[in-house]
């Protein structure tokens, strides 16, 4: 039985029951389509099968090297970007002590991030810290010549060998990479790094339960085979039924389309756990980059209450109509701290004393959801019991079939990214890369920049 549940009752003032109920035909021939293999992007389904069919002597290979890595790096750097850093940040922020960098009990590596930005300053600032402390990292690309990455692997590999000189710096670096072609793959064969592999059917955005994320959750000392558990219970429930009344998969992509067709066009995922900030920028990068096709597609975007309600509320309640919202709510804390009473009660919080601050903050959730209803704004729901590696990894699963599902509905290819490609070309002509002379000409015309 899944721990997941999701309830669109709150979205009924806009939609009717029948407007989701409709898409349920819909719904089975694309389950079909994935499950078989036969719709768009075909080729980058192999996501779908991996809970259920990770070999067990690669996850004790990830347990072995995650272990040897614990015991002799203070940090290890993670470089990446896109889905080949945000789902395993998504898992390991949730999952982590808030302040875990200061947390004493911490025997784990402090996980840090590279390659997911070309800012200086970050880098320069990361390499600071890396001289203090023994380090390991892992390096991610099917290719190896992703710009941002790839400069950042670069920059570290040199700091990696001028702190523990070349032999000693190999045996801290982690490729995952293509397995027979790319210039990753090149290097660790010529430098002797140790590999994972990059299925070749599962695309960047769907590989957190590939070494992609397993490997960096394991690092940081969580038990990716409970995440993979959970990801396994997820995926035998929705196997089981394609009911929108049973499946929250089925009801999630249903609801979100029934509110599309009737202009709701942004997503806001909401959270009220500061830990689930990641989980959010993962959720938007895999409906982003999956949908956002053909001038069509929903917009995700992301909050975090009940902070933003400060900020960000005023718009959701009163601005324009074309929103709806996700709430995903956690029913039970992994601490408790209650609110003290006060003699003077300056601040007449003396009301609320002895109350725990998890009951708070569900009060909250619960009053902003009705507000927002009564302003216009339908509300979905999906809850979790709890913050742990088995209901993350449901979570995961969840949302990415239901992005498949959701994708055939909308009739694009949810599993390519050819939009990604223009900011590249633009860079590569303007820092003069060899081959793109003429698109480096006209990009200078149109800015008016005379190049003599």
């Amino acid at each position: 039985m899944i721990d997941l549940k999701f309830d669109y009752s709150n979205a009924l003032d806009t939609i009717k029951q029948e407007d989701v109920i409709d898409f349920q035909k819909k719904i089975n021939q694309h389950y079909k389509s994935l499950l078989d293999k036969t719709g768009k992007g075909n080729d980058f389904l192999g996501w779908i099968n991996l809970p259920s069919e990770i070999d067990e002597q690669l996850i004790t290979k990830i347990e072995d090297i995650a272990e040897e890595i614990q015991i002799k790096s203070k940090i290890f750097v993670v470089i990446g970007i896109g889905g080949s850093y945000l789902g395993a940040r998504a898992v390991i922020e949730a999952l982590s002590n808030s302040f875990s960098h200061l947390a004493k009990n911490n025997n784990s590596p402090v996980i840090l991030y590279a390659g997911q930005n070309i800012s200086e300053d970050y880098t320069s600032e990361l390499l600071k810290i890396l001289d203090d402390y023994d380090y390991s990292l892992t390096v991610i690309s099917k290719s190896g010549t992703t710009t941002e990455p790839a400069i950042a692997f670069r920059i570290l590999k040199n700091h990696l060998e001028n702190k523990y000189g070349k032999l000693d710096a190999r045996d801290r670096i982690i490729a995952i990479t293509d397995k027979e072609k790319g210039a990753l793959k090149q290097l660790a064969e010529d430098e002797g790094y140790r590999t994972f592999i990059v299925p070749d059917d599962v695309g960047g955005r769907y590989s957190v339960l590939t070494p992609v994320g397993l490997l960096p959750i394991a690092v940081a000392g969580f038990n990716i085979r409970e995440l993979i558990a959970g990801a396994v219970k997820m995926k035998k429930h929705i196997e089981s039924t394609t009911y929108i009344s049973d499946n929250p998969v089925s009801a999630y992509a249903a609801t979100r389309n029934a509110l599309y067709n009737a202009g709701k066009t942004t997503e806001i995922t909401v959270n009220y756990e500061p830990k689930l900030y990641y989980i959010t920028e993962w959720w938007k990068q895999l409906y982003g980059e999956s949908e956002g096709k053909e001038n069509k597609g929903i917009f995700p975007a992301g909050v975090g209450f009940t902070t933003d309600l400060h900020s960000m509320g005023q718009y959701i309640q009163e601005g324009l109509r074309n929103i709806f919202e996700t709430v995903i709510s956690i029913e039970k804390p992994n601490n408790k701290l209650v609110v003290p009473s006060d003699e003077k009660n300056l601040d007449g919080l003396n009301y609320i004393a002895g109350k725990p601050l998890h009951e708070v903050n569900h009060m909250a959730e619960t009053g902003t959801t009705l507000a927002h209803i009564d302003g216009g704004v339908p509300n979905l729901r999906i809850s979790l019991p709890v913050i742990s590696e088995n209901t993350l990894g449901q979570l995961i699963y969840f949302y990415e079939m239901a992005c498949g599902l959701s994708g055939y509905i909308l009739e694009v290819n949810p599993f390519d990214q050819p939009g990604v490609e223009a900011y590249k070309r633009n860079m590569f002509a303007l820092l003069g890369k060899q081959g793109f002379e003429k698109e480096t000409e006209t990009i200078y015309s149109r800015l008016s920049i005379d190049r003599k």
